[in-house]
């Protein structure tokens, strides 16, 4: 991978600053660092999915706490690529750990399993089995949604004591997009409608999900956008294929005892949860569809309840969603609210602000210590969007816990 540059170092107390609060903190001597980097170009062509997961990542050395992780999608020329291009469906930064010296491709076209020792590192979250494993994500949201962490919180990697001798931590990207360009309608492309692309003739005979083998009912949804999968075009639309890239810019600073640690969760609105005895049973669907219906009722709400084994205090919250989204909130046991997300819709053609496209969620900061999660409590994930049918949506809360506030003044 190709690293950019590498900007701006300016002093941690400028970063605190910011904060509304003011807390006693020894001064650092750390900074906070900035490199951005650029992945492995992958290319596409007018209405062709990319669905590429790349390994062993470039990704700041050492024992770091990152502050915030960033996202955006370039052509071969570093020119931003507007979502009414090629739609940024996701994207996710996953955490292993592999033997040292162990060869790993950075192909984004090989997509041979990487064999031998190899050990993912999943978050904190109730879903993270496989299906919202990751440390970092987001989607068409990604340009108009803040990662930062307020000091002294970061995410602690590099950790010695965590990795065992002779091993090493790695990074997984993976990234899905879809390339709109003359195709016969965006809206429907980017919701992965399968009766939109060009499936193959057996697919529900071989297709396998997370929950077992997909049957006809399954109508939209991520595994109707595999990659190299096309999107209806209109007649005599032409185009070139390009290359592009994900290029991501990481703020972190040098570990010290001055950084707080924190954990990162994913709950999801589609969680059924059931138990056995005493063990709590996670069933997370991660996408769900919205039927239309002819009731008054101008929108459709989704949630789930979810008990949390850890809790912590509140640091960081956002939601994750789709277009059509209202709002996303996350509720305590004794129904307060711990935080409400809210979108940001495009007005113009520029990337960042496409119109009739989500381009930001809204990010909750919490003053530092004065919103607690018991451990055992059990919250509430709530999702509310647009009455009318929308396939394949999404419903997330994604947060940062701390064992302990910093110290009020």
């Amino acid at each position: 991978m190709r690293l950019i540059s590498k900007s701006f170092i300016f002093p941690l107390s400028i970063f605190v600053m910011l904060s509304s609060t003011t807390y006693s903190q020894p001064r650092s001597p750390n900074v906070i660092q900035s490199t951005t980097y650029l992945s492995k170009e992958f290319e596409v062509g007018p209405r062709e999915v990319a669905d590429k997961q790349m390994y062993n990542i470039e990704f700041p050395k050492g024992h770091v706490g990152i502050k915030s992780f960033d996202v955006d999608l370039v052509d071969e020329h570093g020119n931003f690529v507007p979502l009414h291009e090629t739609y940024i469906h996701h994207w996710f930064i996953l955490k292993y750990i592999i033997k040292k010296n162990m060869s790993m491709s950075q192909d984004p076209n090989d997509h041979t399993k990487p064999s031998g020792d190899l050990i993912y590192k999943r978050n904190d979250g109730t879903c993270n089995n496989g299906i919202l494993p990751h440390q970092w994500s987001s989607g068409s949201e990604t340009r108009g949604t803040s990662t930062k962490l307020p000091y002294p919180f970061a995410v602690e990697i590099g950790n010695p004591a965590d990795i065992t001798e002779g091993w090493e931590e790695q990074w997984l990207l993976g990234v899905l997009v879809i390339d709109t360009r003359g195709v016969e309608n965006k809206k429907i492309c980017t919701q992965c409608r399968c009766d939109q692309f060009n499936l193959p003739e057996n697919f529900y005979d071989v297709t396998v999900g997370f929950h077992g083998k997909v049957t006809p009912e399954y109508k939209a949804g991520v595994l109707c956008c595999q990659d190299k999968f096309q999107c209806k075009m209109r007649k005599g639309f032409q185009a070139p294929r390009r290359n592009l890239a994900i290029r991501y810019n990481i703020t972190w600073v040098n570990w010290d005892q001055h950084q707080s640690a924190v954990r990162f969760y994913v709950l999801d609105v589609t969680d059924r949860v059931t138990t056995n005895g005493s063990e709590t049973i996670h069933d997370c669907r991660a996408e769900f569809t919205i039927t239309e219906n002819n009731s008054t009722n101008l929108f459709h709400v989704q949630k789930a309840s979810i008990p949390m084994k850890k809790g912590g205090y509140l640091i960081y919250a956002t939601g994750h969603a789709h277009t059509g989204v209202i709002n996303a909130t996350l509720y305590g046991q004794d129904g307060r609210i711990l935080c409400t997300s809210t979108p940001t819709y495009g007005t113009g053609k520029e990337a960042g602000n496409e119109e009739g496209y989500l381009v930001g969620m809204s990010v909750c900061y919490p003053k530092l210590g004065s919103m607690k999660i018991d451990d055992g409590e059990t919250v509430t994930v709530e999702s509310i969007y647009k009455n009318e049918f929308l396939p394949a949506v999404m419903g997330d809360m994604h947060f940062y816990l701390a064992d302990a506030p910093p110290q009020v003044v």
